[in-house]
């Protein structure tokens, strides 16, 4: 599902109602504990967290105008995806989630390349998340992007 939303709160303002505790909850997680330098925003229809083009003026190489994307999070017809790049980007850290998920949820992993989905909104593991959300400085992500962009 795709929204015109300007800003985040605007976003989650849009959602259906029964999601928008999740969402705001889900946000709190992600800023409290995302590392300094990433700024949130809207990005591709979505909540997102990306370095700033004032951090990394090359921006985005598919679209150099758009900042750096990191990682987003948005309300799907049938679940809240969350997309996260150093899942896709880093083994280490998709190996690590894939180990841990099962010890904050009941229910089984249903993961993409680098989006999570949860189907029952009550059942988002907001701790492992927020574990989720330290595992990548501003710097690392840069030099992990930059390796893969000129290889």
């Amino acid at each position: 599902m795709q929204y015109k939303a300007t800003s985040p709160e605007d976003y989650i303002s849009q959602v259906p109602e029964e999601r928008q505790a999740a969402l705001k909850k889900l946000r709190s997680i992600i800023n409290k504990n995302l590392p300094k330098g990433f700024e949130e925003g809207i990005q591709y229809g979505m909540i997102g967290y990306y370095v700033p083009h004032s951090v990394y003026p090359d921006g985005y190489h598919c679209n150099p105008k758009e900042p750096l994307p990191f990682m987003s999070f948005a309300s799907q017809k049938n679940s809240i995806n969350l997309y996260h790049s150093g899942i896709y980007s880093k083994k280490e850290i998709h190996d690590w989630f894939v180990s841990e998920y099962p010890k904050h949820s009941k229910l089984k992993l249903d993961m993409g390349k680098s989006c999570i989905r949860f189907k029952k909104v009550d059942q988002i593991p907001y701790e492992l998340i927020g574990e989720l959300s330290k595992k990548l400085t501003v710097q690392e992500w840069i030099d992990i992007y930059e390796s893969a962009i000129k290889k």
